[in-house]
């Protein structure tokens, strides 16, 4: 098993317990490089209807929230 597999198998069992870095990680192989606006890391997406994935550092972890639409938006690219 690949790190970044590992990195999605623990954010789909426990969103709220990730790391911001490995949130970024799992992120940057999908999206590409994100623009940052002060906090908030943004990656275009290629799906159409949610163009942006925005995460944000809240003390070393990730919000659970976005730990959540990053792990849909990925679904989404991979399903079609």
């Amino acid at each position: 098993m690949g790190r970044l597999d590992k990195i999605r198998q623990e954010a789909q069992a426990n969103p709220a317990n990730l790391r911001f870095a490995d949130l970024r990680k799992l992120c940057e192989p999908y999206f590409g490089t994100p623009c940052q606006f002060g906090s908030h890391l943004v990656f275009k997406t290629r799906t159409p209807g949610d163009p942006r994935v925005n995460i944000q550092d809240r003390g070393g972890q990730a919000k659970a929230y976005q730990v959540k639409q990053v792990l849909a938006a990925i679904d989404r690219l991979e399903n079609g």
